[in-house]
This record gives structure tokens, C-alpha cells and sequence, in this order.
């Protein structure tokens, strides 16, 4: 009789032993678990600066809706602000305003450039973009559509109120 109430509670010790250990061993770390300590701690080399432009205050800088053209606004957050343009229901463009305090290779791209509009300097990227810097802003129109010109684009970014955009600073 002594012998299975010794093994009885000889399994019970050992579980409780078991238990206690593996419970109190610490966590092995994760795959990702250093990346995120180091992006934590990280203070420069942000994705925003601390000092760039709230999106919200570009709102009032974008062309009005006319010639059966609707703008409709799509992404708000720091630094930025961006609209798809739409004629007959399809986008032809997406309109935006940048601030390249958070991205100065961005600013850097016009400091050649012999085209202007507007009195800004301009650029046009590939096929599809067109930009111009206004101070530290960047605005600029991507065609979505084949029939939405080089033409067209110098035509919006013409029609954005560059001079009060210039004096946000």
C-alpha cells in the first residue's frame, strides 16, 4: 500500500517540478524580435519628419473640381496628401502634395532642371509624371490613363494654388 501512494506522490512532485521549470524558462527570442527593438529605439531616419507639414493643410491647395473632372481625395498623413482625378467615372490622374523635408533626395531631382511651370522648377519622370517644387513641396500629377497627356499634367499642376502653397513654408 505504501508503494502506490509513494509513486502517487513521487508523480505528483515530479509534475510540479516539470511545470515550474518549463513555465520559468525564459522565451527563446523571435526571428524579428532584435529588428524590432533596434527600430524602436531608432530616432533618426524616420519615415516623417517631426517637423513636416500635416497633410491636411495641402487640402485647400488642390484644383477645384471643373470641365466634368471630380477629385476625390484618397490619403491624408503627414508630409502628404494625394487625390485621384476622374472624368466619366475613371481615373485619369492622381494629384499630390509632398513635403520633402521628409524625403530630400526628392527636392534634389529639380536643383538641374531647366523646365519650368508656373515660375517652379519642373520635371518629368518616365512617361507618367510630371512635378514641380514650390519651396520645400513637391507637387505632382501621374497620368492612369494614356489619354491624360505631358499637356494635361503641366495643365493641373497649373491649376493647384502654387503661390499660397509657396507661402505655407
Amino acid at each position: 500500500m505504501i508503494v502506490p501512494r509513494t509513486r502517487r506522490m513521487f508523480a505528483a512532485v515530479l509534475l510540479s517540478v516539470l511545470l515550474l521549470t518549463t513555465a520559468c524558462t525564459p522565451k527563446a527570442p523571435g526571428r524579428f524580435d532584435q529588428v524590432q527593438q533596434e527600430s524602436s529605439r531608432q530616432k533618426t531616419g524616420q519615415a516623417v519628419a517631426k517637423n513636416a507639414t500635416q497633410g491636411s493643410e495641402f487640402n485647400k491647395f488642390f484644383p477645384s473640381e471643373e470641365d466634368g473632372y471630380q477629385r476625390v481625395f484618397t490619403q491624408e498623413k503627414k508630409g502628404f496628401a494625394e487625390a485621384k482625378l476622374k472624368k466619366d467615372g475613371k481615373e485619369v490622374a492622381m494629384l499630390s502634395i509632398s513635403d520633402t523635408t521628409s524625403t530630400p533626395g526628392a527636392a534634389a531631382k529639380f536643383s538641374n532642371s531647366t523646365e519650368k511651370i508656373a515660375d517652379y522648377p519642373a520635371v518629368e519622370v518616365g512617361n507618367t509624371q510630371t512635378a514641380v517644387l514650390v519651396g520645400k513641396y513637391q507637387v505632382k500629377v501621374l497620368s492612369r490613363s494614356p489619354s491624360f497627356t505631358a499637356s494635361d499634367r503641366a495643365d493641373w499642376i497649373e491649376k493647384f494654388d502654387l503661390d499660397d502653397l509657396a507661402k505655407l513654408q
